[in-house]
């Protein structure tokens, strides 16, 4: 039962604008519900409840709305990110990823269960979406990538051990190409693809021209999804069987240190001082890991944390492209 002390703020009408510190948001699949917690004392200041099965969220471009998708309740759930209060629910078929393109124009969803990609047009000031396109790449499509340009989306597609190259202008399967078992994450680096083969222990380094595997980069059993560090620092990768998070040079992807991280670390967001937040699935905990100690403590979350996002305090709307991820 949650304490007197954790609800209080609840019952007061609390809201992010009146708190002075930093919030997290955790995406709890299985309980199923989006927790708002504070960074100082990790304490529950607000439940979002959810219809079944939340996995990603997606900050938008102005950074002025967080959307959640629930796959398994069929919708996404619009969220004021400065308030944590939820502005509306829209019904979309099986949202199980989200990303908004660098031109923040349009937002991609990966049906997982459906088979199935959503190509939606975004309306800034308006948090409407207007579907475009829809196309079926395969089984399973998972994480999204974007050319810069914002004319490519790149899909994983878990089931058929492939990425799908999506031509946004022409909303049609531009190429697929194998990569190996089960990819997940993916992120577009310095004119590569670079994707998280969760069936194996590699992070599978692609040449979207030659559509070519160049490289495969040993992390441990799970590899699953890779997040940048802002200012162009490493790129991190989650390991979910090996519980490890691994660091790559950002130019040569050499590994740079491993950090041991027990859970199933999945997620990440990076706080103001280039911490790591981290979703461990296996163990109803986030974990915090200090990458210049190596330090990781953990707090008690919902069942099966997924996705997180940390809110800093004041947070002003940008329209530059950077802002779209």
């Amino acid at each position: 039962m949650r304490s007197t002390l954790l609800a209080l703020p609840l019952l007061l009408g609390w809201s992010l604008q009146g708190a002075k510190a930093e919030v997290l948001f955790v995406v709890n699949s299985m309980d199923p519900g989006i927790q708002v917690l504070d960074v100082a004392t990790r304490a529950e200041l607000r439940q979002i409840p959810v219809l079944r099965e939340p996995h990603h969220l997606a900050l938008s471009p102005a950074r002025d709305v967080l959307l959640v998708g629930d796959s398994g309740g069929n919708e996404i759930l619009f969220i004021d990110p400065a308030t944590g209060e939820l502005r509306k629910r829209e019904r979309i078929a099986n949202p199980y990823n989200l990303e908004f393109s660098p031109d923040g124009k349009m937002l991609v969803v990966t049906g997982l269960r459906r088979d199935q990609v959503d190509i939606y047009a975004w309306e800034a000031g308006t948090a409407s979406l207007n579907l475009l396109g829809r196309v079926k790449p395969g089984d399973m499509p998972s994480h999204i990538a974007y050319r810069p340009d914002s004319k490519m989306a790149y899909v994983t597609v878990q089931g058929s051990r492939a990425i799908a190259a999506i031509d946004l202008e022409t909303r049609q399967i531009a190429w697929t190409m194998q990569v190996g078992r089960e990819p997940a994450g993916i992120i577009w680096h310095n004119g590569k693809l670079l994707v998280g083969v969760m069936g194996a222990d590699f992070v599978a380094v692609v040449d979207p021209e030659g559509r070519r595997v160049e490289r495969q980069i040993k992390v441990g059993r799970g590899a699953h999804a890779l997040f940048p560090s802002p200012g162009g620092g490493p790129v991190y990768v989650t390991s979910r069987v090996d519980s490890r998070i691994t660091a790559l040079d950002p130019v040569t992807l050499d590994i740079m240190r491993v950090y041991d991280v027990p859970g199933g670390p999945d997620c990440i967001s990076f706080d103001e001082r280039g911490r790591l937040w981290t979703t461990l699935r296996w163990t109803r905990q986030i974990g915090l890991l200090d990458p210049e100690t190596g330090e990781v403590s953990t707090s008690p979350v919902g069942r099966s944390p997924h996705g997180i996002l940390f809110q800093a305090r004041n947070l002003h709307p940008r329209t530059d492209a950077t802002a779209a991820r």
